[in-house]
């Protein structure tokens, strides 16, 4: 039986299989000489997709910093960290 409450990193490698799979789908769709326009909307998908696990994994990530900062990190440092990583989530 799943688990009821899935963890973040369960719910990362879902979305991730999740996007593995649409790319599959756009290379076929690619093969099969699909409409165009169907193909981009596809990839608008994945594009937003791998944002939104970006952001997840970006959360999760400033979530860990709170609870668990580097030894002999300073406050101003780690949250010099987040900001660049969060940075390059959006």
């Amino acid at each position: 039986m799943p688990d009821a409450n899935p963890t973040p990193k369960d719910e990362l490698i879902k979305r991730l299989r999740r996007i593995e799979g649409q790319a599959r789908g756009v290379a076929r769709m690619v093969e099969d000489d699909r409409d165009c326009r169907d193909i981009i909307q596809q990839l608008a998908a994945i594009r937003a997709a791998t944002h939104q696990v970006g952001l997840l994994l970006a959360r999760s990530y400033a979530c860990q910093c709170m609870a668990e900062p580097a030894e002999g990190e300073g406050r101003e440092a780690m949250l010099d960290d987040l900001i660049t990583i969060l940075s390059k989530a959006t």
